[in-house]
């Protein structure tokens, strides 16, 4: 067979279609992909609106990622709240995470598992001993190594399409704004006030979700702060920091090692249906969970009208010494 006689049979097993056919069919069923297989030299007479351009050099490469992706997230794609479209939506969606401890290791794992395209995580700590009992990210291998470094290499090992960034230094107001500038949804792990009070103020600037989570020994609490979207923040929750000896930390009170687990895989579905545009997410509410009594409670928690940083008058317009503050 000819060149010329296989191009003839080709065109006779697969439809041909004009252009006006092939909008039809797409404006009839919303699952119809159209592919741009033109080299970029080619895009500048015109582009196909919708279609997506994979130059013909690459184009089996593309397709069997696209393979592997479909079989990976079958269980998501066939939930009526997720779909095709809604996984493509992680695919391409960036969380930061602050810190890569007890809560947020959960949460990047289960974050890398359904897909999140981009995790950025802060740590500027080394892996310890006393970490692996609840910091499920670490092994005893990783002992004495960047925390961020060891996420990474465990993530990648959980999905290696996702792309894991990792910042080892501390957060402050002098690098906050610029770190979560190309993120979605951030979500604080952090176990100190001034972290705290400094993520919240920054998130509010910039209009950003937070999905905050905290715990204590047997007791952990969940809630997203957004007022850019009419919910509360940080500060109309909590005005003030509490003195030490009120909110020791969890090396100087304990933890339950499986808590975090259960606070940060809640944090992990709140920042997933943020992304998603799905169901209730938790703004405006407390979830707290007691693990002795193993029950949920709820608290509803309204915006602050003289919040100094969210309210109707605010007096915080700017990022503060929050070490200081939090000394006050």
């Amino acid at each position: 067979m000819t060149f010329s006689d296989l191009i003839k049979q080709v065109k006779k097993e697969i439809r041909e279609l004009r252009p006006a056919e092939a909008e039809a069919t797409r404006r009839k069923d919303p699952k119809t992909v159209l592919i741009d297989v033109r080299e970029p030299d080619e895009w500048q007479s015109g582009v196909v609106p919708g279609a997506r351009t994979i130059a013909r050099g690459f184009l089996e490469l593309e397709i069997e990622e696209d393979s592997d992706q479909m079989v990976r997230y079958a269980r998501h794609t066939t939930l009526p709240e997720v779909g095709e479209s809604g996984q493509m939506k992680l695919l391409e969606s960036k969380v930061l995470l602050i810190g890569a401890g007890g809560l947020g290791s959960p949460a990047a794992l289960y974050l890398a598992a359904a897909g999140v395209g981009t995790i950025g995580i802060i740590d500027f700590d080394d892996v310890d001993l006393t970490n692996l009992q609840r910091q499920i990210l670490h092994s005893e291998t990783e002992v004495g190594t960047p925390k961020v470094e060891s996420a990474k290499r465990r993530l990648r090992e959980i999905n290696s399409q996702v792309k894991v960034v990792g910042y080892r230094e501390k957060l402050t107001r002098d690098n906050v704004m610029k770190m979560i500038a190309d993120y979605e949804v951030i979500v604080n792990g952090c176990d100190n006030f001034p972290t705290r009070y400094l993520i919240n103020d920054a998130c509010v600037f910039a209009k950003k979700p937070l999905v905050d989570a905290s715990i204590f020994r047997f007791e952990g609490q969940v809630t997203i702060f957004h007022p850019a979207q009419g919910g509360p923040c940080y500060r109309c929750l909590y005005p003030m920091p509490p003195p030490p000896e009120m909110a020791p930390s969890c090396a100087e009170g304990g933890v339950l090692g499986v808590l975090p687990g259960i606070i940060g895989s809640i944090q992990a579905v709140e920042t997933i249906k943020l992304l998603l545009g799905a169901g209730e997410p938790l703004m405006g509410r407390l979830l707290m969970y007691d693990a002795l009594a193993q029950k949920f409670r709820e608290m509803k928690v309204r915006r602050d009208p003289a919040c100094p940083v969210c309210g109707e008058k605010p007096t915080i317009k700017e990022l503060i010494d929050y070490e200081g503050f939090c000394r006050v």
